[in-house]
Order: structure tokens, then sequence, then C-alpha cells
């Protein structure tokens, strides 16, 4: 942040680094190896009398001479200044840590230069045993230059002690000194027998030119098993998280780690291969085959060393992006008012894309190039838009180690992100997806006080079902939406009718035929392992049919009921009602007849971070491109094969691998439960948010189609976080409950997030997903009305599923609370989008009025008499 920004947009600085250090090592290396091959060469020459032999070398004594003073000294200086103006940072932190490390480099080197001009232009003019002198001290400067070199550079990616200490030596013997200097001399050997190649193929005598080639192959060969052994040795000293991370913890490192060995193999292999009598016409393409190759062993290993320090330059001390990470702390304090070379200091409407393009220079174009050959910048971001990116900036660094996190406030971060969408990927900037929705008729059923002889209550207990509907290539949310009901007989006592009746549901007309607008019946085999019926869910109900009594929840009830949000006609509509009718067994009479609403939605805006867009009509479901982007993510993460999978027609259920409760779904008790792995990976994307986080994957956008959060709570203010907590806080809470069971996971996924709700996350207590939700009693304490400015439900759990709303009476009878309250996030009085009572059907039905039943001193709902008393069920029942 203290330097300007050399801006190479179109390739990105890592690529001129990469490249001109790769050749330079390639060339420096040669310089160490190729010293000890020429004294060894010329000595054998003399000791076997070979005029031939001694020819050679003072021929390729000029090309050595050429490629690593000339050529390996520019392409020094070369990486000096290119390191020097894309890592000033960098290069001032090793600069002033090894300055006389430096130095003595340096008068090595110097050593180098006048040993080899003397030991080229001596030649035949020197007695051979001070010539070889000479040559043996060139040698010994050139490896002592690797050795100093080899220090400075292994400190970057092991420090060890030094990152603590600073001292010089500390440093210069990090923990990989030794394994490194030892695999870098035998790279030098094998390399200066592959060099050898160039010009042994052009020596005129067949014989020597024999000699010569097998001593080459010698070099080449048997320098191979040493660097296999120093390089097993290199890896067992790389600190745990670095190896896991260059073994298994990147997509990009892979490849390259895959290659290396064969390479190698392909060294040994063509240079045996040389050592056969071949024409030179083919032994001549063979030697340069053969040093393409060892250039692809040095720009593999370095590349995998290089790539292994991420996302630091200088590991432990400095990113990647030249910021130490004692300056700043990720997400909070502007990033601009403390860059030097930045013009703009602070963030406004007019200057947001001028302040993201610095903010781009500053800390992505580092690594990231815009349409060049590596880490283009369009390839991981091109398919999303501004909302996606931030929430990319936002994770970066957190639960994958490859890229540093973000320096910078939030407001920041969105400028970089909108920049990146609209001046580098020209996309439009994210707006809100406003859905137009045409309110629907209510279709409020007749009921006359003074003739009915039997209340029917009913109501789904899901609150808002959602599905995924992307079949084709996952599913954690198949079509299965649930109803419950009771049946009063209306008297002096009201009775709860338990026999002599049937209660039945029936969809609406263009909500009987579900099969024809998801395709999870065509890959239910694959999904649930069996094939229902079109139109009949796993559980063999349809969209009409009959409910059964539960024993032990004394109501009526059906699971599992096939409702999309789609109707026949082309329409979308979240919330059809189905029509619950009660029948007398014996007699076919109809006893009561209601309306319901059973909510569906696939509103999950996962293409925002993943690409795509919604399915449907552009307000809904989740699109082919958006389900293959999610795939791609999770197999690239956690090494599966979903999208080869999905490709073959084998698409999979989540809850094949993760437990959820919610299915009773116990699969693979060692993973993460579905809830904890999908809250507390996809947090830490998405911290500092309020209401709208949820509203990223659920369908409750007060802009989208579903509009989900209807209830009386949401009338008045009150959201997500005021029950279940900011994201952070609901995350933790099923991820505490992962770790104490065992899964190292849950710590890995929490270990950047801070809780909201409480100062610290012990202080949250631990609760099982789907099983431990919001007790409605901490607010309504005794069922009264509570105050609204400090009414806080999170963090009180009910113990078990009959503690939840969906699952509780009155202490003193059969009737659920959600009969005369209305369902989950839909409780009266609820105002509905595409109807204003459209949920609350049954108040308006029986009393007129939307409230809950019995509310406003209306026990004639069910009484017969007028009522003396008051508070019968509860208090505060009676509340007008």
């Amino acid at each position: 942040m203290d330097y300007p920004v050399w801006q190479l947009a179109a390739t990105g600085g890592g690529f001129w680094i990469a490249l001109i250090a790769t050749v330079h090592v390639f060339v420096a290396h040669f310089a160490v190896g190729g010293g000890l091959f020429l004294v060894l060469t010329e000595a054998r020459g003399h000791r076997e009398n070979s005029p031939a032999i001694l020819d050679y070398v003072k021929s390729h004594t000029k090309f050595f001479l050429l490629v690593t003073m000339v050529f390996g000294g520019l392409s020094g200086v070369g990486i000096w200044f290119t390191i020097a103006v894309l890592s000033p940072g960098g290069t001032l932190t090793l600069v002033n840590a090894f300055v006389w490390g430096w130095a003595t480099e340096w008068t090595f080197f110097l050593g180098e230069i006048a040993a080899l001009l003397v030991y080229h232009y001596s030649f035949g003019k020197m007695a051979a045993k001070d010539h070889m002198r000479v040559g043996w001290l060139y040698f010994v400067f050139a490896w002592l230059s690797l050795f100093t070199i080899n220090g400075i550079i292994g400190v970057m990616l092991t420090p060890g002690a030094w990152a603590a200490t600073n001292d010089f030596w500390d440093g210069m013997f990090n923990p990989s000194f030794w394994p490194s200097l030892v695999f870098r001399s035998f790279l030098a050997f094998m390399l200066a027998g592959l060099f050898g190649f160039v010009t042994a193929v052009r020596v005129r005598d067949a014989a020597a030119r024999e000699r010569v080639v097998r001593s080459c192959v010698r070099w080449a060969v048997l320098s191979l098993p040493c660097l296999a052994l120093s390089g097993w040795w290199y890896l067992s000293v790389l600190p745990e998280s670095t190896l896991a991370f260059i073994l298994r913890g990147s997509a990009e490192i892979t490849p390259y780690l895959a290659a290396l060995p064969v390479i190698a193999v392909l060294v040994g292999v063509f240079a045996l291969l040389m050592a056969v009598r071949l024409p030179l016409a083919v032994r001549t393409p063979v030697a340069a085959l053969l040093l393409v190759l060892g250039f692809g062993v040095v720009g593999a290993f370095e590349y995998i060393r290089e790539a292994g320090r991420r996302p630091f330059i200088i590991s432990e001390r400095m990113w990647s992006t030249g910021i130490m990470p004692a300056q700043a702390e990720p997400l909070s304090d502007p990033f601009l008012p403390r860059a030097r070379w930045a013009k703009n200091k602070e963030i406004t409407e007019k200057n947001r894309l001028d302040a993201g393009r610095e903010l781009y220079a500053f800390q992505c174009l580092p690594c990231h190039s815009v349409g060049g050959p590596m880490k283009d910048i369009r390839k991981y971001t091109g398919m999303i838009g501004n909302e996606g990116v931030a929430a990319y900036i936002t994770g970066q660094g957190r639960i994958f180690k490859q890229m540093p996190p973000f320096v910078g406030s939030p407001a920041e971060r969105d400028a970089l992100a909108a920049h990146i969408t609209a001046n580098i990927n020209a996309r439009p900037l994210d707006k809100p997806v406003v859905a137009d929705i045409k309110p629907l008729p209510d279709a409020i059923p007749a009921y006359d006080p003074d003739t009915a002889t039997h209340v029917l209550l009913s109501w789904c207990p899901l609150g808002l079902k959602c599905i995924t509907d992307a079949d084709g290539f996952f599913s954690f949310l198949p079509p299965g939406s649930a109803v419950g009901a009771v049946l009063i007989r209306r008297d002096v006592v009201p009775e709860v009718v338990t026999d002599g009746v049937e209660i039945t549901y029936a969809a609406p007309e263009g909500f009987k035929h579900p099969s024809k607008h998801v395709e999870f019946w065509k890959y239910a085999p694959s999904l649930i392992g069996k094939q229902p019926k079109p139109d009949q869910s796993a559980a063999g109900k349809g969209p009409d049919g009959t409910l059964a009594y539960n024993e032990k929840s004394k109501t009526f009830e059906a699971a599992g009921i096939p409702v999309v949000p789609f109707s026949d006609d082309g329409s979308i509509n979240p919330y059809p009602l189905f029509t619950v009718t009660a029948k007398d067994t014996a007699t076919g009479a109809v006893l009561a007849e209601t309306r319901t609403v059973m909510p569906v939605s696939t509103e999950m805006s996962c293409f925002r971070c993943h690409g795509g867009a919604f399915r449907k009509g552009g307000v809904m479901g989740i699109s082919d491109v958006t389900a293959e982007g999610i795939l791609a993510v999770h197999d690239k993460r956690s090494g599966t094969d979903l999208a080869a999978r999905a490709a073959a027609g084998q698409p999979v259920s989540c809850q094949s691998c993760h437990p959820d409760a919610l299915f009773d779904a116990t699969a693979n008790p060692k993973l993460l439960n579905l809830s904890a792995a999908m809250h507390g990976f996809h947090v830490n994307y998405l911290t500092g948010k309020g209401d709208e986080a949820c509203a990223m994957c659920h369908p409750d956008s007060p802009t989208g189609a579903t509009r989900c959060q209807r209830d009386n709570h949401a009338q008045k203010g009150i959201g997500c976080a005021r029950c279940h907590g900011y994201l952070e806080d609901h995350a933790i809470s099923v991820l505490l409950s992962e770790k104490a069971e065992g899964k190292e996971r849950a710590d890995i996924l929490m270990k950047h997030i801070a809780p909201r709700s409480v100062a610290k996350a012990s202080e949250i207590t631990p609760r099982r997903a789907w099983i431990q939700e919001p007790d409605c009693l901490t607010c309504h304490t005794d069922f009264q009305t509570p105050d609204l400015a400090t009414a806080r439900a999170f963090n009180t759990w009910v113990k078990d599923r009959s503690g939840l709303y969906r699952s509780r009476k009155e202490d003193t009878g059969n009737v659920p609370c959600l009969a005369c309250h209305g369902a989950p996030h839909a409780t009266y009085a609820a105002k509905n989008p595409y109807g204003e009572n459209r949920d609350n059907i049954q108040p308006m039905q029986y009393m007129g009025s939307a409230g809950p039943i019995g509310s406003g001193t209306r026990c004639d709902v069910c009484h017969t008499v007028e009522m003396e008393g008051g508070e019968v069920h509860h208090p505060n029942m009676v509340k007008e």
C-alpha cells in the first residue's frame, strides 16, 4: 500500500514474475551444475589424453558462458527489475532482512564471473592443473551462490522461527534449507547433463561424441532418483497446512504436481534413448526436447513452490498483495485513506467505480489478469453480478487460504465488486428482483354459525415448503408438503372429533399435475431410490388425498403432498389454496369444509454467486446453469464427482451424504448435517448483513415472487434476526452442536465468524437444526404481548420437537396452537401478497375478521352459548 502499482491488467504481474523467474532459475541451476560438468569433463579429457573431449569442453565453455553469464545475467537483472516494480513491498522486506546475505551472494557471483572469464579465455593458454583450479573455483563460487540464495528463497515458504525472531540465521537456515539445497543441487546436475547434449551432438569425432553423450546420460539419469528422494524430504519438512494445500487443497497446483513426476520420467526415458547410437538427425531434436523437458521440471517445481505460499508472498509476513497482516483487519477499517498513492480516499456514489478500479489495482492485480494467461479475473467472476462478487471478496482467505483476505471497509468491498462487474465484465449492476404480483381471489368458504354443527381448522405445518427444482443435478428439498386438521363439534362444551369422520384434501385446478413442471419424477430413482407414480410423492401421496388420524398428535395429518408453485396455465403461484373437507363416514354428509394455503416456493437466489438466473419467469427456480455451477464448486472443494454423475443421469440427494433431521436422514454421521454445512459455509461469504442475508437464499425478499414473511410479526417489522439471530449467530448455534459431536469441520467453518447478538460464541447455546427452534414464550411471557423494542427470542431454544410451535398445544386440550394462530411465518393476522386474506381464510370464514380463532371474545366459533370467564384456554386469548 506504500507504493504505486504497475498496472499490467492484460497479463497480471504474476505472469511476468513467473515467466522471467522460471527462465532465470533454469539458467541459474545450469550455471551451478554446468560448472561441475565442465571441470569433471575436462579432467576426463586430460586423464584420457583426448584432444576431442578437451575441444568439446572448450566449445561447451563458450556456450556455457553465453547462456549463463550473458543471458543469465540479463535474466537476473530482469527478475530484480520485475519483482521490484511488481512486488516492491516483498522485495524491500527481503533486502532489509537479508542485506548481508545478498551482499555475500553478490560477492560469490562476482567470483563466478571472474573465474568463468579466466577459465574461458585461458583455455589452452594455462597449465592444465592451474586451469582446473580455476574451474573448481568457479564451481565453488556458483554452488555457494546457490547455498546463499537457497536460504533467502526458502524462508519465503518456510519461515520457521524467523517469523517470530526475525533473526538472520533463523531465516537463512529455515526448515526447508537443507532438503531444498540438496534438491536444487541434483536439479543443477541433471540440467548440466541436458545442456551437455546440446553441444555433444555437434562433436565431429564419432568416438568422442559417444563418450560425451553417454557421460551426459549418466549426469541426467543418475540425478533423477536423487531428485525424487530429496523432493520427498523437501515435502516432509513443510508445515502441515502448506503440505495439505499443495497435495489436496489447490486445483491449480494439482496439474503441476501430477505433471512433475511424469516429466521427470520422460527426461530419464529420452536421456537413455540418447545412449543409443541414433542418427544425428534424430539425436538433435531429442536433445532439444530434453532441454524443454528440463525446463518443464524446473517450471513445475517452481510453480508448486510459489503457489504453496499462498496467500503469502512471504509466509506469515506479507500477503501476495504486498500488505502485511499486522497492518489491517480484514473488512473493517477503510483501506484507501492509508494507501499513499490512491487518488480516492473515500467512497462516494460519484467515485464508486473509480475507487473500485484503484482497489483492484492494489489488491487484485498482483495475481489476476484481465483476459490474460494467468488467473483471468473474468474466468472467476464473469458469470455473476456484483452481489456475488462481493460475497466472494468477503469470504476470500477464510475457509480457503489461497487468496489473502480483502483489506478495507464494506463500502470499499462493494466498490471493488461494482468495478469488476461493470468495468471488467461489462455486466449491469445487480438490481433487486421485483416480481409483478397480481392478487388472486381469496375464495373464503361460506359459513353460517346458526346452522353449522362443526368447525374445521386446517393448516400447513411447514409455514412454507421450499423445493430445489434442479432435480437433474441435485436435490435436498424434493416436492412434499403437509397439511393438518382438527374437526371440532360445536356445542356448549365443544368436542374434538377423532373418529367416524373422513377428512380429505384437494388441490385447486392447475396444481394437480406437478410432474409437468419439475423433473423430480424423471430422476427419482437416482435421488430417492425408487420410482413413484407421476404426480405422487415418495410417501405415495398425490395432489388429492385423505388425512390420517395421528393418535400421538391428536390431529389428522397428511405428509408428502406434491405441490409446486407453477400452475398448468403457466402462471406462478406460491400459495395455492387447497380445499379440506370433513365427511361423516357413515352417511357421507359433509360436516365442514374450509380452505388452507399450501405455501411452496423455488425462489432460492443461488444464481447470485453461482451464475445463471432464475429458471422460471425471471423470479423463481434454479436454472441448469446455476445447478452446474453449484456442482462444479462442490466437486472442486470437496473432491466429489457430482457433476459427472449428474451428466450421466445419476443426480444425488444431498441427504445421501449429509445427515438431515428434516427427513430423519442419518447418511454419513461423520459429515456435518446439511443445515450446519450450508449455513456454516455460506456465512463466511455473507457476514455483516442483516435480514437481507437470509433473503439471499430463502424466499423472503420483500420484492420477490414469494415474500414468505407475511405474518403479524412481519407487519410489526420483526425480521429473521429477532428469532433466529443474525446469520452468524444462526450458523454458530448449529455448528456448536456439531462440534460437540466431534466434527472438526465445524471448527474450520466457525474460525472466522464472530457472533452479532452476543459478545462471544461461547455465549450461544448449541442447537440441533430443525429440532430446536426459538421458543415463542421467550417473548410472549405468559402469552402477553412483548415490548417490541426489546423482544428477542434468539438463543432460547425448545428442548425437542414437542416444543416446536407447529407441535405445541394448549395445556388443557388437544387443539394445536397453529389451528387457532395460523401456520409458521403466517400467523394471524397475516398479509399475503397474492391476496390480503389468503392466509386468513379460516378467521375470515368463522369470525369475519383476521386474527387468532376465538380472539376478540369470539368464543362462539366453537361454543354454542355465550361463555363467561374470559381467558379459559390461555391468558390474553380474548384480547380485542
